[in-house]
C-alpha cells in the first residue's frame, strides 16, 4: 500500500464555500479513481505546535505503487491539483507531498 500525504497553507481568504468545494473534490476522488482505498482530510488539529505554518492535509491511500502512478496523469486528480494550487498560500511552495509505502 501507498500513503500519499499532502501538507497545505490554505489561503486565509479562501471563502468557506471554496474551501468546503475542495474538501468535498478530495474526498470525492475515491468514487472517481481507480486503486484508491482511502481518503482522509481536515485541518491540522496537533497539539505539538509543529505544523510549520500548514494548516490542512490530507492522505490518499493506493493498493499499489502502480495504481498511485496512474492517478497522478488522471483528468480528476490533475484537476483537483490546479484548484488546490490556487486554494494554498504561495501556490507550490505553499504545499508538501510525501508517499510512503505502508
Amino acid at each position: 500500500m501507498i500513503r500519499h500525504i499532502v501538507l497545505y497553507r490554505q489561503r486565509v481568504d479562501l471563502p468557506a464555500a471554496e474551501a468546503a468545494a475542495l474538501a468535498a473534490a478530495i474526498h470525492g476522488m475515491k468514487a472517481e479513481i481507480p486503486g484508491i482505498t482511502a481518503i482522509a482530510f481536515g485541518p491540522d488539529g496537533s497539539p505539538e505546535g509543529l505544523a510549520r505554518g500548514y494548516t490542512h492535509g490530507f492522505t490518499v491511500d493506493f493498493t499499489d505503487a502502480a495504481a498511485r502512478d496512474a492517478y497522478l496523469p488522471h483528468p480528476d486528480h490533475v484537476k483537483i491539483a490546479r484548484v488546490l494550487l490556487a486554494a494554498t498560500e504561495g501556490g507550490p511552495d505553499g504545499i508538501l507531498v510525501f508517499d510512503i509505502e505502508a
